[in-house]
């Protein structure tokens, strides 16, 4: 069976840290260390996906190196959301989810755009 994906997206670097962001492109103008910062945030960014289908949430973390966790919506226990006042006008934030069989939080993601709706969709598909 083919899964539908319903949400998919990368983190934000300016919306889920804007005074970070500026102040990097400051240091390029006056040092250039801003840049190698940019350009490591922005790989990482990049580098961390998060889908969501109509079963599972997947985490995908690397370019090199490859790390997927995968979270059954049937399996998922709590659902945290966290929003900085700042994160909340630009519409990004941190999103949480853990199932049954862990302890701690197995998918953790900062600066991912609407996590609200994140929550609806694994919520919408609980079983």
């Amino acid at each position: 069976m083919d899964e539908s994906v319903l949400y998919e997206a990368n983190p934000s670097m300016f919306k889920n840290s804007p005074v970070y962001f500026v102040i990097s492109v400051l240091l390029i103008a006056a040092y250039g260390a801003g840049l190698i910062i940019l350009l490591v945030w922005w790989i990482k960014c990049k580098g961390t996906k998060v889908t969501v289908t109509e079963e599972k949430t997947i985490l995908r973390k690397g370019i090199l190196s490859k790390y997927t966790n995968e979270v059954f919506h049937e399996n998922v226990r709590n659902v945290q959301v966290w929003q900085s006042f700042f994160q909340r006008i630009l519409g990004v934030g941190r999103i949480g989810i853990s199932s049954a069989g862990q302890s701690g939080l197995e998918i953790d993601v900062t600066g991912i755009s609407d996590p609200d709706r994140i929550k609806e969709i694994i919520d919408d598909h609980r079983e």
